[in-house]
């Protein structure tokens, strides 16, 4: 049996082995990913070596901690790969990120940080991933280390984790989700809609690049998110003394989104079936423009943002209590359903990173360095991409599949709640 999935990861692999173009490497590269794939618990260098007759540890270790060779081939292979999977453009791209917990202060890019699949702070590494991801089906295509400031300011650390020139500038992690965007669709990638939680929506700038890039996107934010009535008027208020005003405000006040949607109608919504039947909440939508514009000084409020943007806000109530806010600038005449569907299709990149650490070892890894790191981190991914074929195999009704993988869905999320 297991024979049957190795001989097909081989040929699966083909592409990625051309990418290499170096016979060694040609050979580590599916030692590797059939490491992470295979049994035993622990996914880091030694044990997988251990496992493996034919690879030595020294091999294996160089081929993804120093090794000099280029990821960028792999990377576009990988690119192409999920597009031929889930790409399209009933695809979503959606951005999120991941906490690998660590001991310690020496693996590249460690500190104490908040940790959101915790929701606690932890001493760990943050990676920004983006996720392409259709019928219910992820494959993750980027894991982009986030530096914090207290390793982005110490040139003796970045050196010595051997962080690249080009990206030692402190980034926050919307700077980095928006550069990885550029880079999925610089590769080609098809996909309809951004999606990203809370931790990204709350971000202007992120917003705002995805509008600039003319993308199609549904964001969550915070309760507080403050949101001006679609149909707010700038207009330039009588000054009763002084000079008159240079610059027009708008004619209303900017509110929370909360309090927005607070007196709104809230009705019913099944956005699709899951294991235990449909998946449904209350929701409530309506236009706005979200007060993101530049600031301004207002009557005797002080500085204001102005009316940016008009787009959904959609609020939704869980059955467990649990409210949440999301922005999308979907069209005006896009239908509640589409609304809700597009804000709840996130939850399947959180099955993939549950995938890539329960299964593939992503968390493993036990050296220090960023190109061992994004090696690592990137032989994961190929590792899911190859499960997610076979999945889709089997789907199909083509060969049964090989290796059981995750079910679609995990059970935290089978609840109408989620």
């Amino acid at each position: 049996m297991e024979a049957d999935w190795r001989s097909e990861l081989e040929a699966w692999l083909s592409p990625f082995a051309a990418a290499l173009r170096n016979k060694t490497r040609r050979r580590m590269c599916p030692a590797y990913i059939a490491g992470l794939i295979g049994p035993g618990d622990r996914k880091s260098v030694q044990p997988m070596a251990a496992r493996d007759d034919e690879v030595s540890y020294d091999r294996l270790h160089h081929f993804v901690g120093s090794g000099i060779w280029d990821e960028a081939p792999l990377e576009a292979a990988l690119l192409a790969e999920a597009d031929r999977q889930v790409g399209g453009d009933n695809a979503w791209l959606i951005i999120d990120d991941t906490a690998l917990p660590k001991k310690g202060r020496h693996s590249v890019g460690v500190a104490p940080q908040y940790a959101s699949a915790l929701g606690k702070n932890a001493n760990c590494q943050t990676l920004v991933s983006v996720t392409l991801a259709s019928r219910e089906v992820p494959v993750m295509v980027g894991l982009r280390l986030f530096l914090p400031e207290s390793w982005t300011s110490d040139a003796a650390r970045l050196d010595r984790a051997g962080v690249p020139e080009e990206l030692r500038p402190y980034r926050t992690k919307h700077e980095i989700a928006l550069a990885e965007i550029d880079r999925v669709r610089a590769a080609g990638v098809r996909f309809g809609c951004v999606l990203a939680d809370a931790g990204y929506g709350l971000s202007a700038p992120f917003r705002q690049g995805l509008s600039e890039r003319g993308l199609a996107w549904a964001v969550g934010i915070p309760f507080k998110q403050k949101v001006y009535p679609a149909d707010v008027s700038m207009v330039f208020p009588v000054a009763t003394r002084g000079r008159p005003r240079k610059n027009a405000i708008p004619d209303i006040t900017s509110i929370s989104a909360q309090a927005m949607l607070e007196t709104l109608p809230w009705r019913k919504v099944s956005w699709r079936r899951g294991t235990k039947g449909k998946l449904s909440a209350r929701f409530a939508a309506v236009r706005v423009r979200v007060a993101d514009g530049p600031p301004q000084r207002i009557h005797d409020m002080g500085a204001q943002h102005l009316p940016g943007e008009e787009v959904w806000l959609v609020g939704e109530h869980r059955s467990t209590g649990e409210r949440k806010y999301d922005l999308s600038n979907l069209p005006t005449d896009t239908p509640i359903k589409q609304l809700a569907g597009a804000i709840k299709a996130r939850w399947v990149c959180e099955q993939a990173h549950q995938q890539l650490k329960e299964e593939l070892g992503l968390d493993h890894f036990e050296g220090r360095s960023w190109k061992g790191l994004h090696r690592h981190a990137l032989m994961s991914m190929i590792a899911l991409a190859f499960l997610q074929s076979l999945r889709l195999k089997q789907g199909k009704g083509g060969k049964k599949n090989l290796r059981p993988s995750t079910e679609t869905e995990p059970a935290s999320n089978q609840t109408s709640h989620h």
